[in-house]
Protein backbone atom coordinates (compact mmCIF):
# COMPACT_ATOMS: atom_id res chain seq x y z
CA UNK A 1 0.00 0.00 0.00
CA UNK A 2 1.47 3.47 -0.75
CA UNK A 3 1.92 5.85 2.05
CA UNK A 4 0.14 8.79 2.68
CA UNK A 5 1.22 11.95 1.33
CA UNK A 6 1.48 14.87 3.93
CA UNK A 7 1.72 18.76 3.55
CA UNK A 8 2.74 19.97 6.93
CA UNK A 9 2.12 23.98 6.74
CA UNK A 10 3.47 25.94 10.02
CA UNK A 11 4.92 29.35 9.89
CA UNK A 12 7.14 27.83 13.34
CA UNK A 13 10.43 26.45 11.47
CA UNK A 14 11.35 24.31 14.87
CA UNK A 15 7.65 22.88 15.08
CA UNK A 16 7.22 21.83 11.22
CA UNK A 17 10.58 20.07 10.73
CA UNK A 18 10.20 18.71 14.09
CA UNK A 19 6.74 17.17 13.18
CA UNK A 20 8.44 16.44 9.69
CA UNK A 21 10.85 14.29 11.20
CA UNK A 22 8.24 12.32 13.28
CA UNK A 23 5.63 11.62 10.93
CA UNK A 24 8.68 10.14 7.81
CA UNK A 25 9.39 7.53 10.52
CA UNK A 26 6.27 6.13 10.31
CA UNK A 27 5.68 3.28 7.86
CA UNK A 28 2.63 4.60 6.26
CA UNK A 29 3.00 8.10 6.25
CA UNK A 30 5.37 10.58 3.79
CA UNK A 31 6.03 14.21 4.19
CA UNK A 32 6.06 15.23 0.57
CA UNK A 33 6.47 18.97 1.76
CA UNK A 34 6.43 22.05 4.08
CA UNK A 35 5.43 25.14 4.16
CA UNK A 36 5.21 28.54 5.87
CA UNK A 37 2.88 30.72 3.84
CA UNK A 38 -0.79 29.45 2.09
CA UNK A 39 1.60 30.94 -0.88
CA UNK A 40 4.14 28.40 -0.81
CA UNK A 41 1.78 25.64 0.11
CA UNK A 42 -0.73 26.56 -3.11
CA UNK A 43 2.82 26.37 -4.68
CA UNK A 44 3.07 22.67 -3.98
CA UNK A 45 -0.26 21.69 -4.36
CA UNK A 46 0.06 22.31 -8.10
CA UNK A 47 2.92 20.66 -8.40
CA UNK A 48 2.62 17.47 -5.63
CA UNK A 49 -0.22 14.61 -4.96
CA UNK A 50 -1.02 15.05 -1.34
CA UNK A 51 -3.52 12.90 0.45
CA UNK A 52 -3.22 15.07 3.63
CA UNK A 53 -2.71 18.62 4.60
CA UNK A 54 -1.94 19.57 8.43
CA UNK A 55 -3.03 23.23 8.32
CA UNK A 56 -1.29 25.39 11.42
CA UNK A 57 -4.63 28.04 12.15
CA UNK A 58 -2.12 31.00 12.91
CA UNK A 59 0.32 31.48 10.13
CA UNK A 60 1.56 34.50 11.44
CA UNK A 61 0.70 37.30 9.55
CA UNK A 62 -2.63 35.28 8.00
CA UNK A 63 -4.56 32.79 9.08
CA UNK A 64 -5.12 29.18 7.31
CA UNK A 65 -8.37 29.83 7.18
CA UNK A 66 -7.69 31.45 3.89
CA UNK A 67 -5.69 28.68 2.76
CA UNK A 68 -8.28 26.55 3.48
CA UNK A 69 -11.17 28.77 1.93
CA UNK A 70 -8.92 28.90 -1.31
CA UNK A 71 -8.93 24.79 -1.73
CA UNK A 72 -12.51 24.78 -1.52
CA UNK A 73 -12.56 27.08 -4.72
CA UNK A 74 -10.07 24.64 -6.60
CA UNK A 75 -9.68 21.13 -7.27
CA UNK A 76 -7.75 20.28 -4.68
CA UNK A 77 -8.90 16.48 -3.27
CA UNK A 78 -6.66 16.51 -0.30
CA UNK A 79 -7.93 16.43 3.31
CA UNK A 80 -7.49 18.90 5.66
CA UNK A 81 -6.45 18.55 9.39
CA UNK A 82 -6.30 22.04 11.05
CA UNK A 83 -3.70 21.93 13.69
CA UNK A 84 -3.86 24.22 16.28
CA UNK A 85 -3.02 25.58 19.49
CA UNK A 86 -6.90 26.27 20.26
CA UNK A 87 -9.91 27.84 18.39
CA UNK A 88 -12.97 29.99 19.77
CA UNK A 89 -16.13 28.06 19.52
CA UNK A 90 -17.02 29.94 16.69
CA UNK A 91 -13.60 29.71 14.59
CA UNK A 92 -14.03 25.75 14.93
CA UNK A 93 -17.41 25.81 13.41
CA UNK A 94 -16.19 27.85 11.03
CA UNK A 95 -12.79 25.82 10.51
CA UNK A 96 -15.46 22.22 9.70
CA UNK A 97 -18.42 24.43 7.46
CA UNK A 98 -15.12 25.85 5.16
CA UNK A 99 -14.35 22.05 4.29
CA UNK A 100 -11.63 20.65 6.99
CA UNK A 101 -11.57 17.24 7.62
CA UNK A 102 -10.95 17.60 11.17
CA UNK A 103 -9.54 19.17 14.30
CA UNK A 104 -6.20 18.68 16.10
CA UNK A 105 -4.82 20.14 19.35
CA UNK A 106 -1.05 20.99 19.66
CA UNK A 107 -1.17 19.68 23.17
CA UNK A 108 -2.64 16.17 22.18
CA UNK A 109 0.31 13.41 21.60
CA UNK A 110 1.93 12.37 18.65
CA UNK A 111 0.31 8.93 18.18
CA UNK A 112 -2.97 10.53 18.65
CA UNK A 113 -1.66 13.05 15.57
CA UNK A 114 -0.71 10.12 13.94
CA UNK A 115 -4.47 8.38 14.14
CA UNK A 116 -6.18 11.42 13.54
CA UNK A 117 -4.17 10.82 10.00
CA UNK A 118 -4.64 7.63 9.32
CA UNK A 119 -8.81 8.56 10.37
CA UNK A 120 -8.87 11.07 7.62
CA UNK A 121 -7.00 9.44 4.70
CA UNK A 122 -9.36 7.19 4.98
CA UNK A 123 -12.23 9.72 4.64
CA UNK A 124 -13.45 9.78 7.92
CA UNK A 125 -13.25 13.24 10.36
CA UNK A 126 -11.10 13.60 13.33
CA UNK A 127 -12.40 16.13 16.09
CA UNK A 128 -10.58 15.83 19.79
CA UNK A 129 -12.62 16.47 22.67
CA UNK A 130 -12.29 19.65 23.58
CA UNK A 131 -12.83 20.59 19.49
CA UNK A 132 -15.85 18.42 19.61
CA UNK A 133 -17.23 20.40 22.54
CA UNK A 134 -16.44 23.52 20.81
CA UNK A 135 -18.09 22.92 17.62
CA UNK A 136 -21.38 21.38 19.15
CA UNK A 137 -21.52 24.82 21.45
CA UNK A 138 -20.74 27.10 18.09
CA UNK A 139 -23.71 25.73 16.17
CA UNK A 140 -25.84 25.72 19.71
CA UNK A 141 -25.15 29.90 19.95
CA UNK A 142 -26.16 30.03 16.34
CA UNK A 143 -29.78 28.58 16.49
CA UNK A 144 -30.58 30.12 19.65
CA UNK A 145 -33.75 28.41 21.23
CA UNK A 146 -35.04 26.60 18.12
CA UNK A 147 -38.73 25.27 17.97
CA UNK A 148 -38.31 22.54 15.75
CA UNK A 149 -39.96 18.80 16.33
CA UNK A 150 -36.98 16.50 17.70
CA UNK A 151 -36.54 13.14 15.76
CA UNK A 152 -34.90 11.60 18.40
CA UNK A 153 -36.46 9.59 20.72
CA UNK A 154 -34.53 10.46 24.27
CA UNK A 155 -32.43 7.20 24.56
CA UNK A 156 -31.34 8.13 21.51
CA UNK A 157 -30.28 11.76 21.87
CA UNK A 158 -28.65 10.46 25.62
CA UNK A 159 -26.27 7.97 23.46
CA UNK A 160 -26.02 10.47 21.02
CA UNK A 161 -24.93 12.89 23.69
CA UNK A 162 -22.45 10.57 24.95
CA UNK A 163 -20.96 10.09 21.89
CA UNK A 164 -20.45 13.64 21.39
CA UNK A 165 -18.82 13.82 24.95
CA UNK A 166 -15.91 11.70 23.36
CA UNK A 167 -17.52 8.57 25.60
CA UNK A 168 -16.58 4.78 25.16
CA UNK A 169 -19.95 2.59 24.42
CA UNK A 170 -19.11 1.08 28.38
CA UNK A 171 -18.65 4.79 29.87
CA UNK A 172 -22.21 5.53 27.98
CA UNK A 173 -23.59 2.06 29.66
CA UNK A 174 -22.49 2.70 32.92
CA UNK A 175 -23.80 6.61 32.70
CA UNK A 176 -27.30 5.61 31.13
CA UNK A 177 -27.56 2.69 33.65
CA UNK A 178 -27.97 0.52 30.24
CA UNK A 179 -26.31 -2.41 28.86
CA UNK A 180 -23.06 -2.28 26.69
CA UNK A 181 -24.99 -4.12 23.91
CA UNK A 182 -27.88 -1.92 24.79
CA UNK A 183 -26.12 1.34 24.12
CA UNK A 184 -24.26 -0.17 20.69
CA UNK A 185 -28.26 -1.62 19.48
CA UNK A 186 -29.38 2.31 20.26
CA UNK A 187 -25.61 3.66 18.23
CA UNK A 188 -26.94 1.44 15.10
CA UNK A 189 -29.97 2.87 14.95
CA UNK A 190 -28.63 5.71 14.84
CA UNK A 191 -26.41 5.21 11.84
CA UNK A 192 -29.54 4.16 10.47
CA UNK A 193 -30.87 7.34 10.61
CA UNK A 194 -27.91 9.45 9.88
CA UNK A 195 -27.23 6.91 6.42
CA UNK A 196 -23.52 6.21 7.96
CA UNK A 197 -21.40 3.62 8.56
CA UNK A 198 -18.66 4.85 11.20
CA UNK A 199 -19.01 6.56 14.66
CA UNK A 200 -16.86 9.71 13.49
CA UNK A 201 -19.08 10.14 10.68
CA UNK A 202 -22.36 10.56 12.78
CA UNK A 203 -20.87 12.96 14.65
CA UNK A 204 -20.28 15.25 11.10
CA UNK A 205 -24.02 14.34 10.26
CA UNK A 206 -25.28 15.62 13.17
CA UNK A 207 -23.39 18.24 13.59
CA UNK A 208 -23.57 19.92 10.41
CA UNK A 209 -26.85 18.66 9.33
CA UNK A 210 -29.27 18.12 12.29
CA UNK A 211 -28.08 20.97 14.95
CA UNK A 212 -31.44 22.77 15.56
CA UNK A 213 -33.20 18.90 15.55
CA UNK A 214 -30.95 16.84 17.28
CA UNK A 215 -28.54 18.63 19.28
CA UNK A 216 -30.81 21.32 21.22
CA UNK A 217 -31.53 20.59 24.62
CA UNK A 218 -35.10 20.70 25.57
CA UNK A 219 -36.53 20.64 29.35
CA UNK A 220 -38.17 17.11 28.25
CA UNK A 221 -35.67 15.43 27.39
Amino acid sequence: MDPIRLLIVDDHSLFRESLGRLLDATPDLRVAAQCATTAEALEALSRLDVDVILLDYDLGTEAGMNLLQQLGQNTVTAKVLMVTAGLSDELALSVMESGAAGIFLKHSSPAQLITAIRQIAAGETWLDKLALQGLVSGRRSRIGACASAHPLTPKQSAVLRGILDGLANKEIAWKLDMSESSVKSVIQELFRKAGVRTRSQLVRIAIEKHTADWLTTRPED
